[in-house]
């Protein structure tokens, strides 16, 4: 096993990549960008750096020298043959030859677009701008330099045995959260713990010690590097990215309203089965599956990612009965802020009338809280989202307004044409 903390305190070597791998990503990226070469090649998306928790001033935790060396090797990244293979030839969700051959070759040949960069007001304003289907397999990289670049800004100056006690205190939080879900029978659990992580070791020592622990409840991860290494299940389907851009490219109110349906009537050509999630809460919850067309009822399941965990859930049940589906037979997938206590809860109230599982991400992979005097390791909400396409505003709604984005009169436009009303605002604690 991995010596973390001595591996952290050498950090302040030279030459030590965070992003080791293209691949060092989440599973729903490249599928989504293999649906995204094909449908849209030449759209022209930004993606930016979007900080909620002002309070972390990047900028003044963060040296600016490290973060451009650290993405100008991104930058130097191309897909290795065992990488290559993997992807061509291992089984996902039950099918092989989940890349097609032209994506495949596209993907060999990928190098990174460039980036820009510059500081504001104690921040750091990171945007990415090219043809959608490279700039946005920037997101995940990006985000994962930034955390583990504060993670070690923080860490910088500790001894090893600080260091070394520190991890010890972290991995038995981890460990007594991992006693306590194996307790839960039936749960179904995956990593989603990639773009807010502490570090790749420690993503990667969380995920050894839930297979460990969990056994077959732990169903694998969302890290395609990790699923690879540790030779597990690769999770992920799609995400709000998809009808963002998609709407955005909307020449009229009756294009926009239809778009988040587009979308996922190209996705329903490509994919089959456990792919087939609905992701509803771009544009609202509610009026999403109010004027869903009845082709997607008969989808797999829905993930629920933003607002209120149970009231999504019972929207959602409540939905298929309507359309005469079984929610007994539906899966669904609940992300958003999870840790322990919720994630009792949700399985308490929810197993058995559909099938439930999780996707746990930050409060997996970056629970340092109260463990480093001022709690400087508190994980915080960090993201990088598509922010316009082909020259228009990106929008997004959520079913919490905390988590709203885009240019305020183009989200009251979003709010008309998808009868968004008033909405309950939830903590965004990660």
């Amino acid at each position: 096993m991995v010596d973390i903390a001595t591996r952290v305190h050498n950090h302040n070597w030279n030459i030590d990549p965070i992003v080791r791998s293209l691949i060092d990503t989440d599973f729903y990226k490249l599928l989504m960008c293999q649906s995204i070469l094909r449908n849209h090649p030449d759209t022209t998306v930004v993606f930016s750096l979007i900080n909620r928790s002002a309070d972390v001033r990047l900028a003044e935790l963060i040296d600016e020298g490290a973060l451009r060396e650290q993405l100008d090797h991104v930058r130097s990244l191309s897909l290795s043959r065992g990488e290559s293979t993997w992807l061509r030839g291992n089984m996902f969700y039950g099918k092989r030859q989940m890349f097609r051959p032209d994506f495949m070759e596209w993907f060999e040949g990928l190098r990174l677009p460039p980036y820009h960069l510059e500081k504001v007001d104690g921040q750091y304003e990171l945007t990415f701008e090219g043809r959608w289907p490279e700039v946005m397999l920037w997101e995940i990289p990006a985000l994962a330099v930034l955390m583990e670049l504060r993670s070690r800004a923080v860490l910088r100056g500790m001894g090893r045995f600080e260091l070394q006690v520190l991890y010890a205190r972290a991995m038995a939080r981890v460990w007594e959260k991992v006693e306590r879900l194996r307790r839960i029978e039936g749960l179904k659990i995956a990593d989603f713990g990639t773009r807010r992580r502490h570090g790749f070791l420690w993503q990667d020592w969380c995920v050894q010690a839930m297979q460990e622990g969990l056994g077959a409840k732990f169903i694998g991860t969302s890290n395609c590097r990790i699923a690879m290494k540790r030779d597990i299940e690769a999770i992920g389907t799609n995400a709000h990215e998809l009808p963002m851009v998609t709407a955005a490219l909307a020449d009229s109110d009756e294009e926009l309203a239809q778009a988040p349906y587009r979308v996922l009537a190209d996705w329903h050509e490509e994919h089959d089965g456990n792919l087939r999630i609905i992701l509803p809460d771009t544009y609202g919850t509610e009026g999403f599956l109010a004027r869903a067309p009845d082709w997607l009822a008969g989808w797999t399941g829905i993930r629920i990612d933003s607002g209120d965990p149970v009231t999504g859930a019972e929207t959602a049940i409540r939905w298929w009965k309507a359309r005469g589906e079984d929610p007994a037979q539906k899966l669904v997938i609940f992300s958003d802020g999870l840790d322990v206590d919720r994630i009792e809860a949700l399985h308490a109230r929810f197993h058995g009338r559909v099938k439930v599982s999780f996707g746990w991400g930050t409060l997996l992979t970056n629970d340092f809280r109260g463990l480093v005097a001022g709690d400087r390791l508190a994980p915080f909400s960090l993201v990088c989202k598509a922010v316009s396409a082909d020259g228009r505003p990106t929008v997004k709604l959520s079913d919490n307004p905390m988590k709203a984005m885009g240019p305020k009169a183009e989200v009251e436009r979003y709010k008309r044409v998808f009868g968004v009303g008033e909405q309950a605002a939830q903590p965004v604690v990660v």
